[in-house]
């Protein structure tokens, strides 16, 4: 194989991105070779755009037996996203997941799963973009490399996706718990519950959550607010909506060894100031005769250069692309890990999915509890069918 050939299945808004990126040959290690959309209008987007260049399917099924394709990518709504990666993986297809992994931990494990026991040589990875950023990498390599010590607290703030209520009226399907199966945890913040769980390395044992709807005709919850504690003793603390104006993006990790503190409002425009401390907290505070006494520290600033901004929107064209140039690069050997394992979207989609558990029964959760799955998937039932009841009353 010289190149990886891809199908895309969903061309809508993100997906024709991929789609048109790979076709302008910006993965020198891949080529567009299908799409899929079962919507008309999108299929003739593909139809102008690709012209005879690209087959183009209304059904992923014959675009995944087509014999045209070594890899997919999924681009569709969020409760198929495990259910056309297990199809995939069946047919030995590599398979790249945008986000998020899927709605609830049930589906999503059982895929990780089939792919582990029955597909361990079929390359399989979710699009975690946010993992290339150079300032989530500093962190992450500060942390890994015991600069800040044992952590204490992880807090983020991140209330800058304001979507006013024409954003919810414009879809049937957004707002709701049949069609999106969740509302800001599961549509804006799947990366940054990746990432916050990414960072803390450690898996979360308990959350407390409020969850609730303000502002907005939506059956969905848009306002946030959710403790958590870590199995390596950390507490976290994780803060979202898409009503507040204006937003706030300040991610906080504390450790025995200093802060870190990262800020901005796009990823361009962010840093990363790491205070270290000369000593580890817990030995100052025991060497210490000094009455209000408080450790020495130096300030590391981690910004983007000018140079780098340029390389990103000219050379790089963005993420999204780097994540799929990374697989491509696995699958045909040239690299050997990925940057978005799918396993590894368990992690934040448990947290989402605790997230929600927390705030439906108004009590504490830990993932790890029996029947922690099973319990969400069926509150999970309750609200859809709710929603289609309430749905009837308004049509008659």
């Amino acid at each position: 194989m010289e190149k990886v050939r891809y199908g895309i299945v969903g061309i809508g808004k993100q997906g024709s991105g991929y789609a048109s990126k790979l076709f302008a040959g910006m993965d020198k290690n891949a080529v567009l070779t299908a799409v899929c959309d079962i919507a008309a209008d999108r299929r003739e987007w593909a139809k102008q755009k690709f012209q005879d260049k690209v087959k183009i399917f209304d059904n992923y099924e014959d675009m995944l037996i087509s014999g045209l394709i070594d890899a997919v990518i999924i681009d569709t709504p969020h409760y198929a996203h495990p259910v056309i990666a297990k199809r995939a993986l069946e047919l030995n297809i590599n398979t790249l997941s945008d986000k998020p992994a899927g709605v609830y931990t049930k589906a999503v494990r059982e895929v990780a799963e089939y792919a582990k026991k029955e597909r361990p040589n079929v390359k399989f990875g979710l699009l975690y973009n946010q993992r290339t950023s150079k300032i989530y990498k500093a962190a992450k390599a500060i942390i890994d490399a015991g600069e800040l010590g044992k952590l204490k607290r992880i807090v983020w703030i991140i209330t800058n996706w304001y979507r006013p209520q024409a954003y919810y009226s414009q879809g049937g399907w957004r707002g709701t718990w049949a069609g999106e199966g969740g509302g800001v945890l599961i549509n804006q913040d799947p990366h940054q519950l990746d990432l916050f769980t990414w960072l803390a390395g450690s898996k979360i044992t308990s959350v407390n959550a409020v969850a609730k709807t303000v502002g907005r005709q939506i059956n969905v919850e848009n306002d946030v607010t959710a403790m958590c504690t870590f199995e390596n003793g950390a507490t976290g603390v994780f803060i979202t909506s898409t009503h507040d104006a204006p937003g706030t993006n300040r991610l906080e990790i504390s450790g025995d060894g200093g802060k870190m503190v990262i800020s901005g409002g796009s990823d361009f425009g962010m840093k990363l100031e790491f205070t270290k401390l000369e000593m580890p907290e817990p030995e100052f505070s025991k060497v210490n005769t000094v009455f209000m006494g408080k450790p020495k520290n130096k300030k590391i600033t981690v910004k983007f250069t000018l140079g780098e901004i340029i390389k990103g929107l000219l050379i790089d064209k963005g993420q999204h692309i780097n994540v799929i140039r990374n697989f491509s690069k696995v699958v045909l050997g040239l690299e050997d890990k990925l940057i978005g394992n799918y396993e590894e979207g368990l992690n934040g989609l448990t947290f989402s999915n605790a997230i929600h558990l927390s705030g439906w029964l108004g009590r504490t959760v830990c993932p790890d509890e029996k029947g922690f799955e099973d319990l969400y998937y069926s509150e999970l039932q309750k609200r859809i069918e709710e929603e289609k009841k309430n749905s009837v009353k308004e049509v008659k």
